[in-house]
């Protein structure tokens, strides 16, 4: 009887295995045939992976684009430009002083030099010449105002005083001595008084000592105010 229950477990221990190795083979072509699979969806997975660069390499060339159509603002070159700031004489001035360096400039000859004063103002008389047919032409239009009346001249006889020469060194010009005898208003003493003019001798016709007659007159210099009329008395 043991033998018996030996040789059944044996006939039943090579059936037992036969299912096991069938088994490892089935469970390895699964394996196998899901390998290809997923192989398969790998690629499928990276194409969105590659497309990306394909999406971002599009911004790129979008922005490209704006790049060459930088020359769009040459139409600008052609409008007209911005006229510049008008400044007065004394802000030329200022800002040319601002902006100089302080270096010397080059020694000039005496023919530079005069040549730039003659361009100098000649400039000046044409912009004078161009200021005033300017003034001109904005008031051609307009009438003219009257010129204001003239000042009343005074009336009456020019002032004539008599007196002594007592210098006659000056070419054509003498000093007189004017003498005044006055009665004091509350005293009633006589007061005497002198002064001296310088008149006009056209012809030095008088000299010390001399009694002259002089009349007013217009300036003549800066003291002389009177002008001789006739000698009365000659010295003796």
């Amino acid at each position: 009887m043991a033998e018996t229950e030996d040789n059944v477990n044996e006939e039943q221990a090579p059936e037992a295995e036969t299912p096991a190795d069938e088994a490892a083979p089935e469970a390895e072509a699964p394996a196998e045939e899901a390998a290809p699979e997923a192989e398969e969806a790998a690629p499928e997975e990276a194409a969105p992976e590659e497309a990306a660069p394909e999406e971002e390499a599009a911004p790129e060339e979008e922005a490209d684009e704006p790049a060459a159509e930088e020359p769009a603002p040459a139409a600008a070159v052609d409008e007209p430009e911005v006229e510049e700031e008008q400044l007065t004489p004394k802000q030329a001035r200022k800002r040319a002083r601002s902006t100089h360096t302080g270096e010397a400039l080059p020694q000039r000859s005496t023919e530079d030099r005069v040549a730039e004063r003659s361009e100098q103002r000649a400039r000046k008389a044409a912009h004078r010449r161009a200021y005033r047919v300017k003034q001109r032409e904005r008031h051609a239009g307009e009438p003219r105002a009257e010129a204001p009346a003239a000042e009343p001249r005074a009336t009456g006889k020019a002032k004539v005083r008599q007196g002594i020469v007592v210098s006659d060194r000056a070419d054509k010009t003498i000093t007189v001595r004017i003498d005044v005898a006055s009665r004091h208003r509350k005293y009633k003493k006589i007061v005497r008084t002198s002064s001296t003019l310088h008149a006009h001798d056209e012809n030095n016709d008088a000299h010390i000592g001399d009694t002259v007659r002089l009349i007013e007159s217009r300036p003549l210099s800066r003291t002389k105010r009177w002008r001789l009329v006739e000698v009365l008395e000659r010295a003796k």
